[in-house]
């Protein structure tokens, strides 16, 4: 089945993440076509989309191959690669990109410094045009709010030309996420008529639940927060009397534990929202 899709991969070399975006006409294309690993790239696969490209292009990225070197061993063995279309970023942050002259119009990519972009059956090119300049002009950023807002520029210049249905933002960090995980993030928007829109709000989400306030914003719990925490907390049924116990049982129940650390010093996040959560 054909995926009018457009997408970005790219490398954050400072931070040592990798990630994919990908939105199409299609139901859950995140499932197919978004494939990325620590430490080793990333791959967007699309238009006639052949999944085993993702897992063998990581193979092949993981056994020291670049990412034009992946590629071409990629087609070398597909004989619908007229059909296809590929981005590929590599572990040095090297990208290519291909487009396979069976792509329906408008189709084509581009590349640059640690990124490649690239989609099929788009209302014209402006979509990665804007795409890849979005993307350049937040050098810096974390790369998961780079290449969301990447897409939703593309999106704003006209995207796939059938219009709009699924969407994924993946992003990869060797013990960058949960409890130590390479995922740092894994959204996905299966079936939604603004999926763009709707993974802005999830990634507003994720950053509440899995977010690092840096170090000089926490607070330092005084004795008159110490009181308002252990009230709070009472309130809502975690009052065994020791209030870092309690904290972290009530952030447990709420996803906020990866946000809690004893009870010395409190991230402001978490108390704006048991404040919410005990405000009537």
């Amino acid at each position: 089945m054909r995926s009018a899709t457009f997408s970005i991969v790219a490398c954050d070399p400072v931070r040592r993440e990798w990630g994919v975006a990908i939105a199409s006409r299609f139901l859950a294309i995140g499932a197919l076509s978004a494939w990325a690993e620590a430490e080793v790239g990333a791959v967007a696969t699309q238009s006639f989309i052949h999944a085993a490209h993702g897992e063998e292009g990581l193979r092949l990225l993981a056994g020291g191959a670049s990412a034009t070197e992946a590629l071409d061993r990629l087609l070398a063995g597909d004989d619908g690669r007229e059909l296809r279309q590929l981005g590929i970023v590599d572990a040095a942050g090297g990208s290519a990109t291909y487009t396979g002259s069976g792509c329906m119009d408008w189709a084509g990519g581009r590349v640059g410094d640690g990124y490649a972009a690239q989609g099929n059956m788009l209302v014209s090119a402006a979509t990665l045009d804007d795409l890849a300049s979005e993307h350049e002009s937040r050098a810096g950023q974390p790369l998961g709010d780079r290449l969301l807002a990447a897409m939703e520029a593309g999106q704003a210049a006209g995207g796939d030309r059938r219009g709009q249905q699924s969407a994924v933002l993946r992003v990869v960090r060797e013990g960058g996420g949960y409890g130590g995980a390479s995922v740092v993030m894994d959204l996905r928007v299966d079936d939604h008529p603004q999926p763009l829109v709707e993974l802005r709000r999830l990634r507003g989400l994720h950053e509440l639940y899995f977010g690092h306030t840096p170090e000089d914003r926490w607070l330092t719990v005084d004795d008159p927060l110490r009181a308002e925490l252990r009230d709070r907390l009472g309130t809502l049924g975690h009052d065994e009397g020791d209030l870092a116990a309690d904290l972290f049982a009530w952030a447990g129940v709420e996803n906020l534990e990866e946000r809690v650390r004893g009870a010395d010093r409190i991230d402001p996040v978490v108390l704006t929202e048991l404040r919410k959560a005990t405000t009537s």
